[in-house]
């Protein structure tokens, strides 16, 4: 039978050797990040700054694009559109106005246009999402994560020891601060599935981290004279082309709704492009690094206990030896 490699097995490449130069990168592009949050920010989307929503029901099956251009044209802002229920059934989320009154118009002068340009079609009564209702599920949102990422800490740190856990939520955490400075770079807007994107970016993560690192713990106990450094780097070696072919297949699973989805679903594909490489990037770059820096005089080889003396030895030499 005849396997595909992507990766030669006898691979013996020195990834430490680059550690300083991964962590510092990805320091700086957190910080970057960390910053971009709060200026210029996120793009929010209905779920967390509030707006309007309101249910509309096609004569037949809806077509998006013709939708969303037409509400987008009259200038209220940005329109997401949603599948609700049978194809014909539609679920529109508006960015709030500055005032009830504009709100009320703008849902008016959307039914309205609706009416006119989509015969036959049925527009529901609107639906305020306030500040208070958006602030909490962003809380929520954020607690989410937040628990995530202990949770991980608590299962790498049960199945490892505390140098692994450690090593994997701090990659994560900047693996995600990262993946808010693609939102905002992008412009993408960020709303629960926006969680849902960062929350899958974490599980894959963290998947790809406890493979090498069990690699790790599998070498400290077959290579005990080993210096850890290059342990480190035989392990990776040795998981590279299983690391490779996973980002690759999920990769190329996510490009096709990268290119041909809708507006909501493509910018979801895309953050989990971009977070499959930022995921398997860091596993070698980020984590790795962390726990040499970590491990190297603490995880690093429990001494064997001295041998036993052969009969005879150790003892005090008798008279007239």
């Amino acid at each position: 039978m005849f396997w595909l490699r992507l990766v030669p097995d006898d691979t013996k490449i020195q990834f430490m050797r680059g550690r300083i130069l991964g962590l510092a990168t990805s320091a700086f592009l957190s910080i970057a990040s960390v910053i971009l949050f709060f200026y210029p920010g996120l793009n929010y989307g209905v779920d967390f700054k509030g707006g309007i929503t309101f249910q509309i029901t096609t004569p037949q099956p809806a077509d998006f694009s013709v939708l969303r251009a037409d509400i987008d044209d009259l200038g209220f802002g940005q329109a997401q559109l949603q599948q609700f229920g049978s194809p014909n059934d539609v679920l529109v989320r508006m960015e709030a106005q500055p005032t009830d009154q504009l709100q009320q118009k703008a849902y008016e002068t959307i039914k309205q246009t609706l009416i006119d340009k989509v015969p036959g079609v049925v527009v529901g009564a609107s639906d305020s999402v306030g500040g208070t209702v958006s602030g909490e599920l962003f809380t929520n949102g954020m607690l989410a994560l937040g628990l995530a990422l202990i949770a991980m800490l608590f299962y790498i740190w049960f199945r490892f020891e505390w140098q692994f856990g450690v090593g994997a939520v701090v990659t994560m955490v900047l693996d995600v601060t990262k993946m808010v400075g693609i939102y905002v770079v992008t412009g993408f807007e960020f709303n629960l599935t926006s969680i849902a994107a960062l929350l899958t970016v974490l599980g894959y993560s963290v998947n790809d981290k406890v493979v090498v690192y069990d690699r790790v713990r599998e070498n400290l106990r077959l290579y005990k004279a080993m210096p850890l450094r290059q342990l480190i780097d035989l392990s990776i070696n040795q998981t590279l082309n299983r690391t490779i072919g996973t980002s690759l297949a999920t990769f190329l699973a996510c490009l096709p709704l990268a290119i041909w989805s809708g507006e909501a679903l493509q910018q979801f594909a895309i953050v989990i492009l971009i977070g499959v490489v930022v995921a398997t990037t860091s596993s070698i770059f980020i984590a790795a690094p962390i726990l040499l820096f970590l491990g190297e005089d603490k995880l690093f080889r429990k001494k064997a206990p001295p041998a036993a003396p052969a009969p005879g030895e150790g003892k005090p030499a008798g008279k007239g030896a």
